[in-house]
């Protein structure tokens, strides 16, 4: 792995990339590679025909490469990256579309994994019961902020990073812990009520007359149903 991080802006990319299996065997990669697809078969589950068939097209998307050593199946993969960064905006739509439509992979992905963290935690130690976070919170943050929140939790968690690749860096009873960052904008917050100002205009004494639609109530200026308000 000699990359830190690929950025995905090919739609076919973003798209192979939301396979499930896919995102298994990146992640795979990155923690115990290389691996061949006999080996990453055994660790998943999954057919050593279908993990061919997946390593090579992440392959295809330069997710994945071929390590140095064996023949066909017995040939091991490698990750080219710790990490894998996609935009959170586009101006292009197909690019935009199957952008989310990764995001919403990964988030089913991380939902899952968060699932059977929660229904297993009776099995770890006290220690880790107590230490694991479960919990969220409300802030109210311009976009501006929390774009400065994301680079101040980016380099605190830059601190620990060398552990992952330094295991002489682990203290004694150190593990391998999965730290979510999700932040959105809370859609089910109803909008402030709007309360008139001292020089807004007062209402008219007369509608406008039902011949005479009043701007905005005319059909024509409605958006049609291929029109989206932008």
């Amino acid at each position: 792995m000699t990359e830190r991080q690929i950025q995905l802006t090919d739609p076919r990319a973003l798209r192979a990339y939301a396979h499930p299996t896919r995102m298994m065997l990146t992640g795979l990669l990155r923690r115990e590679g290389p691996l061949t697809a006999t080996r990453a078969a055994e660790l998943t589950g999954e057919s050593v025909a279908s993990c061919s068939y997946h390593l090579r097209v992440l392959a295809k998307f330069g997710l994945v490469e071929e390590a140095e050593g064996g023949h066909g199946r017995q040939k091991p993969w490698r990750a080219t990256a710790r990490f894998t960064d996609w935009p959170g905006y586009s101006d292009d739509p197909a690019v935009a579309e199957a952008a989310n439509a990764l995001t919403v992979a990964v988030a089913e992905n991380y939902f899952q994994k968060m699932t059977k963290a929660l229904e297993t935690r009776r099995e770890l130690s006290r220690a880790w019961q107590e230490a694991e976070q479960f919990g969220d919170r409300w802030l109210y943050l311009t976009p501006e902020e929390l774009t400065a929140l994301s680079t101040k939790v980016d380099e605190l968690l830059e601190t620990f990073a060398d552990r992952d690749t330094d295991p002489a860096l682990r203290p004694d009873g150190a593990e391998r812990v999965s730290f979510l960052r999700i932040a959105f904008l809370d859609r089910d917050t109803p909008a402030p009520a709007h309360h008139p100002a001292a020089d807004d205009p007062a209402p008219a004494d007369d509608p406008a007359p039902a011949d005479d639609p009043a701007p905005g109530n005319d059909p024509a200026d409605q958006p049609g149903p291929d029109t989206a308000e932008e």
